[in-house]
């Protein structure tokens, strides 16, 4: 199939080609027929299967039929994250290049003037974090009376950080007669609960078997003590042919001493987590983008909008507490049938986690360990262990896991409710 078959106007298929993409994806393939059509929509989607189009090539093309408006936003997109927040609106830019329409992010960390400015000029597309959106909608700097499309993106991911309070409330100021499209990596009893009150008779679609990573994707684990992952990471950087590396710690505090670790190191990195400034996140994603930064080292909110071609690895420093971050992790590598690597350093203090992880996968991952750096504790019997190189041993190094940072409000600003999985500390 083709994006010609798809039923797009020409302006945007005009965009399409000049991204350079060929033929749509699964989830494109079944999702924009469904919004073009304008009916309610609940789609299943991984990170990196082309979901952000799937919702902004059919939300363009219904706004690009009638015009700009210049006045309320009538589409508004919410997300999880800052940076996915900033993701999500540059594609919107890309697909609606030759659309007279106007698109604006807001999200926290950064100041509400220039956003409040923007929104007085007239958007057509309003893409926002949740907190950052409550705060406009109180200081009365946003009106959503005129919205026709909501969608709702990464809508487990808001739920898991404590955001329904908060999405309530914006779907309580929004028009009755709307259209509706909510796209999530799981269909979790809470997801579920939130379609039932939010959808009208909705198509369901799912397009990939969740809980799962892309094929293209090596997944491996080494076996190490925590206090040699430093050295185990700087060798592997060092030796193996790996290019553009994102790097995941379960904390902002271990997140920043890792990175400057790495620096000390030799290595080029920078980090992004809670702890740091919009525009400190922007300018550490936008030079790891460059290629300027071989090493982004980040905890897993920050992370969520992370794009970059070509990246050929994740790490995980630290397991995550919950199974399906790890799923979320390593989805940022193999994107659109490109080949990735992820690699799992596992301590015997997460050797749990690392079952729990397989159990979800249904599979056991390739487990080794680096001659020089092998564990004091052999590994459990369920994960065999095989040599992998040689290298004389290492002792010294900090476990750079820290302790665990308050809860933010991942777009900056405010929380409306509680976070209840425990893989939303660290932002």
């Amino acid at each position: 199939m083709s994006f010609n078959e798809l039923g797009l106007p020409e302006a945007i298929l005009r965009a399409v080609a000049l991204l350079g993409h060929e033929s749509p994806t699964p989830i494109q393939r079944k999702a924009v027929p469904i919004a073009l059509a304008g009916g309610d929509l609940l789609a299943a989607a991984q990170t990196g299967t082309g979901k952000t189009a799937a919702f902004a090539m059919p939300t363009l093309a219904r706004l690009g039929a009638r015009g700009p408006h210049g006045a309320p936003p009538r589409a508004l997109v919410l997300t999880p994250t800052r940076e996915l927040a900033a993701q999500v609106a540059a594609s919107f830019r890309d697909y609606g290049r030759h659309l007279s329409l106007q698109t604006e992010a807001v999200y926290g960390g950064v100041g509400m003037f220039p956003q409040t400015r923007a929104l007085r000029r007239g958007v057509d597309v309003l893409v926002a974090t949740p907190g950052r959106l409550i705060d406009h909608l109180e200081q009365h700097t946003a009106r959503l009376s005129n919205v026709e499309v909501l969608v709702l993106d990464e809508a487990d991911r808001m739920l898991d950080m404590g955001f329904l309070p908060a999405i309530r409330r914006i779907i309580g100021a929004l028009p009755a007669n709307r259209q509706n499209l909510l796209f999530s990596a799981t269909f979790s009893p809470g997801v579920r609960r939130l379609a039932a009150a939010l959808l009208r008779s909705p198509v369901e679609v799912d397009v990939a078997p969740r809980n799962s990573a892309a094929a293209t994707v090596t997944q491996r684990a080494f076996h190490v003590d925590k206090d040699n992952k430093r050295p185990l990471l700087v060798h592997l950087l060092r030796t193996g042919d790996w290019g553009q590396t994102l790097v995941f710690a379960r904390t902002k505090h271990g997140a920043e001493r890792l990175s400057n670790q790495l620096e000390r190191e030799g290595i080029l990195a920078a980090a992004i987590h809670g702890d740091k400034s919009q525009g400190q996140r922007t300018r550490a994603l936008d030079q790891f983008k460059q290629g300027r930064v071989r090493v982004l080292v980040a905890t897993d909110v920050a992370a969520r909008g992370i794009d970059v071609d070509g990246l050929t690895h994740v790490v995980n420093f630290d397991l995550p507490n919950s199974p399906e971050d790890y799923v979320h992790r390593i989805g940022r590598t193999g994107r659109a049938g490109a080949s990735g690597e992820a690699i799992s350093l596992v301590s015997s203090e997460e050797r749990a986690q690392l079952k729990e992880i397989e159990h979800l996968l249904g599979r056991t991952l390739s487990a080794a360990t680096v001659a020089g750096y092998e564990p004091t504790h052999r590994a459990a019997s369920g994960s065999q262990s095989q040599p992998a190189g040689a290298r004389r041993r290492h002792t010294q190094g900090q476990n750079p896991a820290g302790h665990h940072g308050h809860r933010r409000d991942a777009g900056g600003g405010r929380t409306h409710g509680r976070a209840h999985s425990p893989s939303r500390r660290g932002r």
